[in-house]
C-alpha cells in the first residue's frame, strides 16, 4: 500500500498482515501521490464551475462522479496506474 507521510500511517501500534507492506512516498510530493491525480479528474469533470443547492446535491455528484470512475477501468489505470505502481505490486507477490 502506497501511504504518504501522515502520522497515523508510521504508528508503532499500526499492525500490518503478513500480505501488506508500506511503501512511503517522499515528503511534500502530491505529484506522486495516484489518488490527488483522481480527485483532480473528480473535481475537473464533475465539480469545475458548479454550484450546489444542498450538500445533499454535491453528495449525489460525488457519488456519479466516483462511480463514474469505478466503471472506467482504462481511465482509472491511465490517471493512476503508474509503472511503479504496478511494478511495486507485482515484486510483492
Amino acid at each position: 500500500m502506497i501511504v504518504d507521510g501522515a502520522g497515523w500511517h508510521k504508528s508503532n501500534d499500526l499492525k500490518l498482515p503478513e500480505n501488506l507492506r508500506l511503501l512511503f512516498l517522499p515528503p511534500y510530493s502530491p505529484e506522486l501521490n495516484p489518488q490527488e491525480h483522481l480527485w483532480d479528474e473528480l473535481r475537473e469533470k464533475y465539480f469545475h464551475n458548479r454550484a450546489f443547492d444542498s450538500l445533499g446535491a454535491l453528495e449525489d455528484q460525488l457519488v456519479a462522479g466516483l462511480r463514474a470512475l469505478e466503471a472506467d477501468h482504462a481511465r482509472v489505470k491511465s490517471i493512476a496506474g503508474w509503472e511503479y505502481i504496478i511494478n511495486s505490486i507485482s515484486n510483492a507477490i
